[in-house]
């Protein structure tokens, strides 16, 4: 059944396009951030193992709700690694263990770049497809990537 929210056809997939390279990174994400909590060694150990383990719990549960905002725009949303590392714009490291110090700085770099992509997603959403609730979205997700990456920059300052 074709959706009727008030959104042109053009602007839903638009928004659904946008979402699933959002969706991607988050996957990427949170695979990488249970990487680090597996992972995980040295002096800081467990304080290291919990705070991973809240975010990537916290990426979980993004994953379903962008997934769903992708259905709520009436678009079928991808679900295999190899469609989601196809549109992800951060990238794994697979087969690198790296210092505490590195992983942390990478998990930093990749909440920071979605952070950044986020912010031209919520502009597009607003003037190209006139989409308000995938602009109010977006706009949570992203507060919630500044926010894992400043805490994750207290641990390199």
């Amino acid at each position: 059944m074709k959706v009727n929210i008030g959104i042109s056809e053009k602007s839903l997939k638009s928004s659904a396009s946008m979402l699933t390279l959002v969706l991607s990174n988050e996957v990427v994400l949170y695979t990488k951030t249970r990487k680090a909590h597996w992972n995980v060694t040295g002096s800081s150990f467990m304080e290291l193992h919990k705070l991973y383990e809240g975010q990537y719990n916290m990426l979980e549960a993004s994953i379903d709700e962008v997934a769903e905002r992708i259905g709520k725009l009436g678009e079928k949303t991808i679900g295999t690694m190899q469609e989601f590392l196809k549109h992800a714009t951060i990238k794994e490291s697979a087969g690198k263990y790296t210092s505490t110090k590195d992983t942390i700085t990478e998990l930093l770099n990749d909440h920071e770049i979605v952070t950044m992509q986020l912010r031209t997603f919520i502009e597009e959403s607003s003037v190209k497809n006139k989409d308000a609730g995938t602009i109010d979205f977006l706009t949570g997700l992203m507060e919630q990537h500044e926010t894992i990456a400043w805490i994750l920059r207290r641990y390199l300052n």
